[in-house]
C-alpha cells in the first residue's frame, strides 16, 4: 500500500496553504480536530451499547 512521504507531504501541505491560507487552515484544523473527537465519542458510545446487548444476551439464557 502506499504512503506518502516527506515530499509528498510537503507538497500537500504547500497546496493546502495556497488553498485556504494561514488564517483559514487553523478554523480548518480546529473543526477537523472537533470532527474526529465526536466521532470517537460515537464510536465509543456503540462499543458501549453492543458490550451491553451481549451481556443482556448471555445473561438471559
Amino acid at each position: 500500500m502506499w504512503a506518502p512521504g516527506l515530499g509528498e507531504l510537503v507538497i500537500i501541505f504547500v497546496i493546502v496553504l495556497t488553498l485556504f491560507g494561514g488564517g483559514k487552515l487553523a478554523g480548518v484544523g480546529k473543526s477537523l480536530g472537533q470532527a474526529i473527537s465526536e466521532f470517537k465519542s460515537a464510536v465509543n458510545e456503540d462499543k458501549k451499547e453492543i458490550s451491553a446487548e451481549k451481556k443482556e444476551d448471555t445473561s438471559g439464557e
